[in-house]
């Protein structure tokens, strides 16, 4: 059964100019699905789309049966789902600790066991605790958002763009802490530029072009097919 499905959505930001033109999508749970693609392609446009951020024009969103589609982001994390953007994903000046709280704002329960399993997950966050976060960098920044979408133990992770303007020992890292949470049992949705890397790790995954899923299938078959390879993974 899937968790979330995307059924023939168009949306856009300009009234009458969709930039999703009939995308379809699902995840099932504990799933990791990477979202490819050129740039313009529609994929931090699907993220939002899903998450509330943007309401389709044409077609359904469900997530655990349930029609979300003109939901708005504050009542989708109600129910379970969660969402990291590409840029400004952090409270700059608060530190690592109160950008966790945060994260939990929607909750009257003691948070100190919430924190204490994102520390466990990222060590270097329990170091920087009462760092402020504009002062972490990038990869840390990326991990202290995840933590932070965590915080609520979400069922859907969506992850925009999570490597982007990271040098390439802290992208590794970063992709070593998703495949780790996917492992731990959380569905992801990864848009990722990073095509190559996010397929290897993926279970499936979606090639988006020009606003429409192209291609989809098991991470590793995209990753190996020609057709794809040409267009989007440099041949």
């Amino acid at each position: 059964m899937n968790l979330l499905e995307v059924t023939n959505v168009y949306a856009g930001y300009i009234p009458d100019l969709n930039i999703l033109q009939g995308i379809n999508f699902r995840i099932s749970a504990g799933e990791l699905v990477a979202v490819i693609g050129p740039n313009g392609a529609g994929k931090s446009t699907l993220a939002k789309a899903i998450f509330g951020l943007l309401t389709p024009n044409q077609g359904t969103i469900t997530f655990k049966n349930e029609d979300i589609t003109k939901l708005k982001s504050d009542k989708i994390v109600k129910k379970g789902m969660c969402y990291v953007p590409q840029i400004s994903n952090v409270f700059a000046t608060l530190s690592v600790e109160e950008n966790l709280e945060m994260g939990a704002f929607i909750l009257n329960s003691n948070l100190q066991s919430l924190k204490d399993k994102i520390y466990t997950m990222f060590p270097i966050l329990a170091t920087r605790r009462k760092q402020t976060a504009g002062t972490l960098s990038g990869g840390e920044r990326q991990m202290l958002a995840m933590g932070r979408a965590l915080m609520l133990d979400p069922d859907l992770l969506l992850l925009d763009e999570p490597s982007a303007a990271l040098s390439p020992i802290l992208v590794n890292e970063v992709f070593a802490q998703i495949k780790a949470i996917n492992q731990a049992g959380k569905a992801i949705v990864l848009v990722e530029q990073n095509a190559k890397k996010a397929l290897a790790m993926a279970h499936r995954g979606y090639v988006l072009e020009s606003g429409k899923d192209r291609f989809e299938g098991e991470g590793k078959s995209l990753l190996n097919d020609p057709k794809v390879g040409a267009l989007y993974l440099g041949g």
